[in-house]
């Protein structure tokens, strides 16, 4: 099982990103807190990993700190959230704030996360209270920013990143050009964040 990959990062999107390790590239999957940490395209970059298998498939989810990772396993320990709602969760709300809400028990707040229902939020919260409230005392590492990019391309990515959080193409885009009016210093976690508020 793969449990930590370092290489050069060839490619990077909202989707999934590829890691050359000795010739071979492999794709992993990343929540949005992590995305944000990426370095540019050919640079070198290192991931704690878990491997999900299935008799289809072999899976790589990737996490820039521990923190993530953890909180990815602790969410994935609840009935009905699988690999890929566990990192959209993640992506939907940063290390710090989700914790924050899981250790309080907050279902209300977990439930604005894209794709988690009220059930769901109600189990999040019950099951794992105690289990966060003990993780509370970890800090995460601070995002760091990226450049910024041509101007459409960070566009089109933070509608890209809001529609596979679950949100319509059409609210994604309303949401992005209202956030783009309002942040100062364009970068794409800004204006992420930003849209989400918007959606909230």
């Amino acid at each position: 099982m793969i449990a930590h990959l370092n290489g050069i990062l060839l490619k990077k999107t909202t989707q999934s990103i590829i890691i050359d390790n000795g010739g071979v590239g492999y794709e992993v999957i990343a929540p949005l807190s992590t995305f944000y940490t990426l370095p540019e395209e050919n640079e070198r970059v290192s991931l704690h990993i878990y491997t999900h298998v299935r008799e289809d498939a072999l899976t790589l989810f990737g996490f820039k700190t521990t923190l993530e990772k953890n909180l990815f396993m602790l969410l994935k320990s609840v009935s009905g959230i699988g690999p890929r709602l566990a990192v959209n969760i993640l992506s939907g709300m940063g290390p710090d704030d989700l914790l924050d809400a899981m250790a309080r028990g907050d279902a209300p707040r977990l439930q604005s996360i894209p794709g988690v229902g009220k059930k769901t939020a109600e189990r999040i919260a019950l099951e794992l209270k105690d289990k966060a409230s003990e993780m509370s005392g970890e800090r995460p590492v601070p995002s760091t920013r990226i450049p910024s990019g041509e101007h459409q391309e960070m566009t089109d990515d933070a509608i890209s990143a809001l529609s596979n959080l679950g949100y319509p193409a059409k609210s994604a885009k309303r949401a992005v050009d209202a956030a783009l009016s309002t942040v100062g210093e364009v970068n794409l976690e800004k204006l992420i964040k930003e849209a989400l508020r918007r959606l909230a």
